[in-house]
């Protein structure tokens, strides 16, 4: 098959990209590198600044391409919004890819119409991006994609591309959760693709102090509740100065990222995932503990019966500071907690397994009968 994978905000298509074409596929990626993260592409997107001239410019260079977007088996979103362009425009390239290739999915992978709506007003999770209980978040992060796609052009354009697609592959349990109140004919779940690199842990434990990462997005922080889990791990290791050992990046790239991560013992992301995300299987496979977003439902949608790596917290500043203690006054559940981290990525996430998933959907889709919208 030709598959083309458009836009990567996360390393999940650098990863499908690696094992479908290690089961002999064409594929060729497109993307904007994900600003700071500088994610490998083929085809670059980047948006370069000129001023009041930078969205015409991206436009014109967007347009430039479109001869390279063509003939492909498989096209693949990695989300509604995948262009860079404002909604009125983005519909041009969403019909173009449709039209000029056999079948187009589109990520169910963060957050968009459906996503924001179920929020609002379904309230499928104990929490979430958008409440807490029955209480409802107020802070900027969560209020942002309110005002993006709640009753706006955008939403609505996201929301016409999900319903007109061919496929939506959901890469976590919460948005197969979503997608069951929505679009469940449509929407398949398949796990997140982790290059696994090691048997055993990078970084082995022998005894405290405890070494704790965490990655610090400003511009994300309080929307995946890394400012709470930041104020946790500082209170902690003034409370246990000799027992804890903090170890923070902030903004890198992601091979330098990845690499600031050896060495640790356990790192916090996701206060408000009910499962762990890319950036907690990349430490994962290193034999890293995350502490974060591990509840009983993503275990039971994988079928897992056994591993338990995660230390799940809820998402209080409580819940984080009695975790990160309970592993000090435990240390014996360290060494083996690093390693189920790295055995639960081999067995679920591991790249090749993966694409031949992800393989088997497309097979699928290109043997379906393409449903038109009236």
């Amino acid at each position: 098959m030709r598959i083309l994978l458009f836009e990567d905000y996360s390393g999940l298509h650098t990863f499908l990209a690696k094992g479908l074409r290690e089961l002999g596929h064409e594929v060729v990626t497109v993307g904007n590198g994900n600003m700071f993260h500088n994610l490998p592409r083929d085809i670059d997107i980047r948006r370069r600044d000129c001023g009041r001239l930078t969205g015409l410019r991206h436009w014109v260079h967007m347009v430039r391409l479109l001869p390279r977007f063509r003939g492909f088996d498989i096209v693949q979103l990695i989300n509604p919004d995948a262009f860079g362009l404002k909604p009125q425009r983005e519909y041009f390239f969403y019909h173009f890819l449709k039209r000029h290739n056999r079948r187009l999915l589109v990520g169910a992978f963060g957050a968009d119409w459906h996503w924001t709506d179920d929020g609002l007003h379904h309230k499928t999770f104990r929490y979430g991006d958008f409440y807490i209980g029955n209480r409802m978040r107020t802070d900027e992060a969560a209020q942002q994609f309110v005002r993006e796609y709640d009753g706006t052009e955008k939403g609505r354009y996201c929301k016409y591309v999900m319903e007109d697609c061919d496929a939506i592959p959901a890469c976590l349990y919460e948005y197969k959760a979503v997608y069951a109140h929505y679009l469940p004919e449509k929407t398949t779940f398949i796990p997140l693709p982790m290059l696994v690199e090691h048997d055993r842990p990078v970084h082995t434990f022998g005894g405290l102090p405890l070494r704790v990462f965490i990655g610090i997005d400003k511009k994300r922080s309080e929307y995946k509740g890394t400012d709470i889990m930041w104020r946790a791990l500082c209170h902690v290791a003034e409370r246990h100065p000799q027992e804890i050992e903090v170890v923070k990046a902030e903004s890198l790239p992601f091979d330098e990222y990845s690499k600031a991560m050896n060495g640790c013992d356990v790192m916090l992301d996701q206060l408000y995932a009910y499962t762990p995300s890319m950036n907690s299987l990349l430490a994962m496979q290193k034999g890293i503990i995350v502490v974060g977003g591990g509840e009983p439902e993503g275990y039971d949608l994988l079928g897992e019966r056994e591993l338990r790596p995660i230390v799940n917290v809820e998402p209080t500043f409580e819940s984080v500071v009695d975790a990160l203690e309970q592993l000090i006054a435990h240390p014996e559940r360290i060494a083996p907690l690093k390693q189920q981290s790295i055995d639960y990525v081999k067995k679920h996430h591991d790249y090749r397994k993966v694409a031949v998933a992800y393989e088997a959907l497309y097979k699928t889709v290109l043997g379906s009968r393409r449903q038109f919208r009236p």
